[in-house]
């Protein structure tokens, strides 16, 4: 089966860049974007779709792939409707950050024999949102969550996923638990150190500008992640509290280790255990 008519439902920062991808991958393929208009406006004059939808139900009820880019509590609230005009045979998917309560909701209004829904999520994204900073090399060189088993052999989900190494993502089949507990260590908590770190440079400045004025390019790196707004991030914190809760405490309790540790050669074995993961994740493909 190929995707012909592609709904994108949210053409923000990944729905545009979702739609710019496709029109890589697939040329002849049909995205119609469903959005407020002035965002609409911008990503047909960007070319990340082809033409436009007013009411949801225009957009989804003859797509054979339904592509749902929106925030997590829009998500959420719009995926019975979703399901009420998904098209027989279509798929569904979507790039929430947080995925059992998503699948959970899927679950309960998608009817077996419908549409099918493939929960999934692609660890890619940037700091600022929005389609201005879209890109069709975004999924390039990412992992991208499929909530699946990798022998799910309905061939919906096997073509997305062959969409989606088309993108030049690499996919990666695990469950809705997994994932969230995965996600909490290795994006959520990374965020929420970067908005601490934030915090107490913020508070530490005095009325001289130190010791922001002395900065270099180390703090800015670090806080790469302190440029997303919080409305990216309530639904996320909302929804994964459990596993963000978990990944917070492990922090805290390395911070404490290191302060301990300040004055002995044992910090050096925490350094080690830092390059060791930074040497890891450079060498990742």
């Amino acid at each position: 089966m190929t995707f012909e008519r592609i709904a994108i439902l949210g053409t923000g920062l990944i729905g545009g860049s979702f739609g710019l991808a496709l029109k890589r991958s697939l040329p002849g393929c049909r995205v119609i974007g469903w959005d407020r208009q002035a965002v609409l406006a911008r990503a047909r004059e960007r070319g990340a779709i082809d033409e436009t939808a007013q009411e949801l139900v225009a957009a989804v009820d003859q797509a054979d792939l339904v592509y749902v880019a929106l925030p997590l509590g829009v998500a959420l609230e719009l995926l019975p409707q979703i399901a009420r005009h998904a098209r027989s045979g279509a798929l569904v998917t979507d790039a929430c950050s947080v995925k059992g309560p998503v699948c959970r909701a899927a679950a309960a209004c998608l009817v077996s024999g419908g549409a099918r829904f493939l929960g999934a999520h692609p660890m890619a994204g940037r700091e600022a949102p929005g389609i201005e900073h879209a890109s069709a090399e975004l999924f390039r060189g990412a992992r991208y969550a499929l909530i699946a088993g990798k022998d799910d052999a309905d061939a919906r989900v096997r073509q997305f996923a062959a969409l989606v190494e088309s993108l030049g993502a690499q996919p990666m089949w695990l469950d809705a638990e997994r994932h969230d507990w995965a996600v909490a260590i290795v994006s959520h908590l990374p965020q929420l150190a970067a908005v601490a770190l934030a915090g107490v440079v913020r508070d530490e400045t005095d009325e001289t500008g130190l010791p922001v004025e002395l900065a270099g390019p180390g703090l800015r790196d670090a806080l790469r992640l302190a440029g997303s707004p919080y409305e990216m991030w309530r639904d996320i914190c909302l929804t994964n509290a459990e596993n963000v809760t978990r990944a917070l405490d492990r922090l805290i309790q390395a911070l404490d280790h290191l302060r301990s540790n300040l004055k002995t050669r044992r910090l050096q074995r925490q350094f080690d255990a830092a390059n060791e993961v930074y040497k890891l994740l450079r060498g990742m493909k």
